[in-house]
């Protein structure tokens, strides 16, 4: 008798019109790190069978909101946002307070981008994130679900 050889399983590599669904984050209250965490892997595709590195396979996110999230300690005074503008002396630095008053969704967009790869496939996942300050945004025809946040 000969062995039985054992199954083979093809690995499966998702292609690049894979569906996007769209969900709706309600960040008000929320602590902002681990909101940006769960946001970044869903932009990413990471809650899907099919999560592909190499393939932009993850869903659309709306975030509302975005400036009553929450920051623990002394971040709101202590955590420096930094911007240059390219010339002799150009360093702008920010505390996350008073980057929250200019630009309100800013520290969102800020805290998933940091989450998410560098280079043009986080280029165009960063693309599928949109951020509200406030309870109101235009994807209404969508229909996005909602994003259970921890």
């Amino acid at each position: 008798m000969s062995p039985v050889a054992p199954r083979q399983r093809k690995t499966i590599a998702a292609k690049e019109s894979s569906p996007h669904s769209w969900y709706v984050a309600d960040v008000e209250g929320k602590t902002l790190g681990r909101a940006a965490a769960k946001i970044a892997s869903v932009l990413r595709g990471k809650t899907k069978a099919t999560f592909t590195p190499h393939v932009d396979t993850g869903d659309f996110v709306v975030v509302v909101n975005a400036e009553k999230v929450r920051l623990t300690g002394k971040k709101w005074t202590d955590k420096l946002y930094r911007h240059h503008s390219l010339h002799p002396g150009g360093l702008a630095e920010y505390s996350a307070e008073k980057l929250v008053r200019r630009h309100p969704t800013e520290l969102v967009k800020r805290a998933v981008w940091g989450m998410l790869p560098k280079g043009p496939l986080g280029r165009r996942i960063y693309k599928k994130l949109k951020v509200y300050a406030g309870t109101a945004h235009p994807h209404a025809a969508q229909q996005p679900k909602p994003l259970v946040l921890p």
